[in-house]
């Protein structure tokens, strides 16, 4: 598993990711299937583990010198680590930890880490991995594909698979979660409507997606990772509860409003989401926008066209269907009226639309050319202030940025100096990766072995879709979606004194309500 995920991560190539991944996986048992799976997608079984750096940067024992380890004692330790809770759980999950690592090779600890602190770079996501699985046993990706997704877990569909079971007998069923339906993306709305033809131009609200399901009267709500979280959504449940019809499935975003309906931030809406608040302590309201019917009328409706199940949606749901509108064939100009949706939903502190194609089914789990995403994308020039070393594939180099922007009024320390507010390893190729690692080195003020702190000399150009409120930065704002356009060096070069700041960020990228107050 250890060399097929080092082949993975060493190439851009899906076709040769999927066959080193088929390789691997066509030799497991089915009951190694599930943790085989979570391993490779960096996602354990047993969910969060409670090992993260500051653990590790203990100390390591040393590696083995053969490789002994296997799936199934991986799994067996994960498990040990997981359930590690009361007095002297820290000796358990310590000698666990130890344990595992000390029969490990050095190469098997670089792949266990990364999988234990959520760094893994293989590129493995959930559709090459899947299409691995039909490559092992032989079967049509489409069949796999549509699998995984009605079962909405891609581990327990590999292990039916190699045991033979009949994966076509799968079907969406109530009660049970599935992978929700993505997105691609679009630079503008004309060129979205252009790939799907007659759309609903819907809105794309900053919050939380949500999958309800109500069988028998008792509703379950699950979020976009397929957790359930039917406790933290009592009002939500309440409504769909209420609604008319016998069993449901419905995919909609939650979030919370301001006063004057009004997007607030982010983090308000995942408060609900964190923690074991009682109902009573739950500490914001939501709203939610349902935009998919997936079951109801008695039957399922993921093979339906679009435009069947929103006129079942509107009937059911009223004043909870998503906002926007539809175009149809005979439309004059069917970009002028997405524009003026994605026009209204930026009014509104929303993140922009999604233009779905009105014939297409619901493709679960699958991110295609049926539902584009339009989003604006806004750059500003930020300085480099530190650099962390790179692991896995990028192991030897320098990656991840640390983004500062200018200070002039000095609010957050100095006058005149900058501020953290972010971090990115995104956009970074190979050249950017090779230069970084040779020059910044030259311009380091402190090495403590994982961060080398750097003068702020260097501007780097950012990409990002927006700031939301944080207090994990100094500057009490994040970026989302951070990614590197280009370094303002040589004849591009810009001096940091000319950086953007804070009140830039604040003032010319979209943030929830208030944000900038």
């Amino acid at each position: 598993m250890v060399d097929a995920a080092g082949r993975a991560a060493a190439t851009r190539s899906r076709n040769a990711k999927t066959a080193a991944f088929a390789e691997v996986l066509g030799r497991l048992r089915p009951d190694e299937a599930p943790a085989a799976v979570g391993l490779l997608l960096g996602r354990p079984v047993q969910g969060r583990l409670g090992v993260g750096w500051r653990t590790l940067r203990r100390g390591l024992p040393a590696a083995a010198e053969t490789g002994t380890l296997s799936i199934g004692d991986v799994d067996r330790a994960f498990g040990d680590l997981a359930d590690a809770h009361g007095p002297g759980s820290a000796a358990r999950r310590s000698a666990a930890l130890t344990g595992l690592l000390a029969a490990a090779t050095r190469v098997e600890q670089d792949f266990l880490i990364r999988v234990m602190t959520g760094e893994v770079r293989t590129g493995a996501l959930s559709g090459i991995v899947t299409d691995a699985v039909a490559t092992a046993v032989r079967l049509p990706k489409e069949t796999v594909r549509r699998a995984a997704m009605l079962s909405g877990d891609l581990g327990a569909t590999a292990a039916a698979a190699l045991r033979g079971d009949d994966l076509e007998r799968i079907d969406l069923t109530p009660g049970v979660a599935v992978q929700p339906m993505l997105a691609a993306s679009a630079p503008d709305v004309a060129e979205a409507v252009s790939v799907t033809g007659p759309a609903s131009v819907e809105y794309k609200l900053d919050g939380a997606r949500l999958q309800v399901h109500r069988v028998g009267g008792r509703v379950r709500a699950y979020t976009r990772s397929l957790a359930e979280v039917t406790e933290r959504v009592p009002e939500i449940v309440e409504l769909v509860r209420a609604l008319p019809g016998g069993d449901l499935v419905l995919d909609g975003e939650t979030l919370t409003l301001d006063e004057d309906g009004r997007a607030r931030p982010f983090q308000d809406t995942m408060s609900r989401f964190g923690g074991a608040a009682t109902e009573g302590e739950l500490p914001v309201e939501l709203s939610v926008s349902f935009f998919d019917l997936l079951y109801g009328d008695g039957r399922s409706l993921i093979d339906e066209p679009l435009r069947v199940r929103r006129r079942l949606l509107r009937a059911m749901v009223g004043g909870s269907l998503i906002a926007g509108v539809e175009t149809a064939p005979g439309d004059p100009d069917p970009a002028a009226a997405a524009q003026a949706v994605l026009d209204e939903a930026l009014a509104a502190g929303h993140e922009g639309v999604v233009v779905k194609s009105l014939a297409a089914p619901y493709a679960a789990g699958r991110r295609g050319a049926h539902w584009v995403k339009v989003k604006p994308v806004f750059t500003f020039d930020l300085v480099v202030l530190a650099v962390e070393r790179g692991s896995g594939r990028r192991s030897g180099w320098l990656s991840n940025l640390h983004l500062g922007a200018r200070d002039p009024e000095g609010r957050f320390g100095d006058p005149g100096g900058f501020v953290m507010v972010g971090k990115t390893f995104k956009g970074l190729t190979d050249e950017l990766l090779r230069w970084q690692t040779e020059y910044f080195p030259t311009i380091a003020e402190g090495d403590d072995g994982y961060v080398l702190a750097l003068e702020p000399t260097t501007v780097v150009e950012i990409a990002i879709d927006g700031v939301q409120r944080s207090s994990r930065y100094p500057g009490g704002i994040a970026l989302r979606f951070a990614r590197v356009k280009r370094y303002r060096i040589g004849d591009d070069a810009k001096p940091p004194s000319e950086a953007d700041t804070v009140a830039d960020l604040l003032r010319n990228a979209p943030g929830p309500a208030g944000l900038a107050q």
